[in-house]
Order: structure tokens, then sequence, then C-alpha cells
């Protein structure tokens, strides 16, 4: 076994690489010439607005882990009786915790993000969306590059991915139409992270983490806009079992990312009892506004690609989200400046 064969089974057996079967059609495309003006355009944009994690952000910034990130009061445990219970060293300590594992879930989002950037370039049939989803490549390698330093760097602390976020991933990167890539990933996954990110820039109190955040949630904002330029009219004729697949599938999704914010990370740290958490997340005021508005991007561009059908409103409806479908995830954006 040559040295570099013999490395790669050492860390797939210390636990570093998993392996998961994935298969799509890739398209060639023999026509160069721009065929969606708003595509090309949106690649000009792309190529316009790099920039370099490593230069770019003030990486001697000293921050502590345990003060000062996220605000006490915002704390969805704040009011749990065995939270309240531990000293001001065991809280300041789940706190840091609590920060290290939303980060954790972004990176490892991001990496789910990388490999269907990838997968999109060989699967798209426009050149002008392999052009675009090339730069998203490089993105999502940024973005990979720039969470996991300050995670090892900053927080010194890095949790495993959340089973319901693996689940959507393995679900995107595996499927073989690549419509469904664009669905979970810049529609549901990537709309869901400019919205957390969002959250997040506001009540960050470490301008390390804000900063970063804001390059990071510029460069997302592009790719949610590539994944409805690209599936506008996609769905307006599809026959009725292709669509109903669709249907499934942002149902799941969706409720796949409602459930996966429920304290059970927490909760097996702390040895408490799972059901308590989960009662007492879902019950807390904060969480139940941050829980509905991470949708609020997801919900109008379902609506302008044709997906909000009647069996998706329902399902909408139950999951209290519904509100959301006239929502201007543009002019939000355009007041961040990311427009």
């Amino acid at each position: 076994m040559s040295s570099g064969a013999a490395a790669l089974a050492e860390q797939q057996a210390q636990g570093g690489i998993e392996t998961i079967l994935a298969k799509f059609d890739t398209h060639y495309v023999w026509n160069y010439g721009v065929s969606k003006q708003a595509l090309r355009d949106l690649y000009e944009k792309a190529k316009r607005e790099q920039w370099n994690g490593t230069t770019q952000l003030a990486w001697d910034t000293s921050v502590d882990p345990e003060r000062g990130i996220l605000p006490e009061e915002l704390n969805p445990l704040h009011e749990y009786e065995p939270y309240r219970k531990l000293d001001d060293k065991q809280k300041i300590r789940l706190r840091h915790g609590q920060v290290a594992l939303q980060l954790s879930q972004f990176l490892h989002g991001e990496q789910g993000a990388l490999i269907v950037a990838s997968q999109l370039v060989g699967g798209v049939p426009w050149m002008d969306a392999k052009y675009y989803a090339g730069t998203q490549t490089v993105d999502e390698a940024r973005h990979v590059e720039v969470f996991a330093r300050y995670l090892n760097e900053k927080l010194e602390w890095e949790w495993p991915i959340n089973a319901s976020l693996r689940e959507l991933l393995d679900a995107t990167i595996s499927d073989t139409r690549w419509d469904f890539k664009y669905l979970g990933m810049q529609i549901i996954i990537e709309g869901l992270a400019m919205a957390a990110f969002g959250n997040l820039h506001q009540i960050a109190q470490e301008p390390l983490l804000k900063d970063l955040l804001k390059y990071v949630m510029k460069d997302e904002s592009r790719h949610v806009a590539f994944g409805v330029l690209s599936l506008r009219g996609w769905y307006e004729d599809l026959p009725a079992n292709e669509l109903r697949d669709r249907e499934d599938f942002v149902i799941y999704a969706c409720e796949l990312m409602r459930d996966r914010l429920i304290g059970s990370d927490i909760a097996d740290l702390m040895g408490w009892n799972p059901a308590d958490v989960r009662r007492h997340v879902l019950e807390s005021p904060a969480l139940q506004i941050f829980r509905r508005m991470l949708f609020a991007r997801i919900v109008p561009n379902l609506k302008k690609l044709g997906m909000l059908t009647p069996r998706v409103r329902e399902a909408f409806e139950r999951l209290g989200i519904l509100q959301f479908e006239d929502y201007d995830s543009e002019a939000m954006d355009k007041q961040l400046g990311f427009l």
C-alpha cells in the first residue's frame, strides 16, 4: 500500500472520512453562447465579489470563547430549571458549547454546499449555470475554510454534524436529479442559512464573527438567487407524478430543518432528559420566533418557483411558516447591502 493510501485508510479508520454513493447525469454543453442572461450577470457579479478569508478577516482579534459572543438573555435554556441550577462557571461553559454547536452546523452545512456546487458544475444543462456553479464551488470552499478556522482557533470546540442536517445533505447529494440538488441546497439549506446567519450577525457581540458572517452572507445571497434564477419556470408543465415527488421532498426537507433545533445535542452533553429539553426549547418564545424566521426566505422563493402548491401550502400551514409567502427577501438583502 502506498503512503498516500495508508494515510487515507488511517483517516477513515479514525472516523475522519465517510463515503456515500452519489450518481447523477452529467451534461456536456457544446453551445457556449449566453442562454440565460440573468445567470451570466450573476456570474459576473460573483467574479467581482471574490474575497480572501486569510487576508481580509482580522484573525489577530482576541476572542474569549466563554464570554461576550452572544447575549445571555437570548439563550433558549435561560429559564430551564436544570440550567438555572448550574453555577456561573458551568453556565459559561455551556454557552460556549451552544455557540460552538451552532457554528459547527454552519461548517458542516458549508461542506455539503461545497459538494453539491461541484456536482452542479457537471449536472446543470446550461453553460451559464456551469460558470456560476464553478464560482459557488470556490465560495463554499472559502466558507468551510473560515468557519473551520474560527472554530478551531477561536472557540477550540467543534461538534459533529446534527443528524437531521446530515440526513438532508445525504438526500441532496445522492439524488440523481439536478433540480433536486437546487431545491435541497440553493432553495432550502442556503435559504435557511441566510436567515440563520442574518440573525446571528444581528445579535453577535464579537467583531471577528460579525465580519466573517457579513462576508459569507454576501456570497450566500447570490447562491440563493442562483437557485431561483435556474429553476424559475422549470416546474410549470411538470407531470403530476413528478411534481408530487418535488412536493414530497420540499415538505420532508423543511420538516427536517425544523426538527433539528430541539436541543438534543445539548441534552446529551449535559446528561439532561432529552424530552424535557425538547419541550422547553419548543416553548421558548425567543426560539419559536427564530425557528419560524428561518423559513422567511424559503417560502417566498418556493412561491416564485410555483412550488407553493396546495399540498405544500397545507404542510407549511401546519409548520406555522406559510405567513412568509409574500416576504420580500430581495428588499432585505438590499437593505443589508448584499444586492
